[in-house]
């Protein structure tokens, strides 16, 4: 095999796993939930608004099967959905860009509370 070849096909093998890296660099910031955030009515109301408005169509029961996971907020904590929600995961968007830090905290506050209904 000419060497111009080996050269492309080891840059080419190489570019995911070099994409991947850089997506495990970037510093991830999960802020603290109080119990008393946590149980904060007008949080919960909220973060049930961006639900029903957002996340209720692929990860909604109305939604199987299909376009996302079923959530199983029982297995969760606050700061593992607001990372998901954050910074996404697999095909799920990130949606830092989308809404504030607040709406993202309040969202993440609402999927593991008791009201939570998919």
């Amino acid at each position: 095999m000419q060497l111009w070849k080996v050269l492309v096909f080891g840059i080419l093998a190489c570019t995911p796993a070099i994409a991947v890296a850089a997506e495990d660099d970037v510093e991830k910031v999960i802020p603290e939930f109080s119990e008393e955030y946590l149980a904060d009515p007008e949080h919960l109301a909220s973060g049930k608004e961006v639900w029903e408005g957002t996340c209720r169509g692929c990860h909604g029961a109305s939604a199987y099967p299909g376009k996302a996971p079923q959530l199983r907020p029982k297995r969760y904590d606050a700061a593992f959905v607001y990372d998901r929600v954050t910074y996404g995961y697999r095909k799920m968007p990130a949606w830092e860009d989308v809404f504030s830090k607040e709406e993202r905290m309040n969202v993440s506050a609402y999927v593991i509370s008791r009201s939570f209904s998919p």
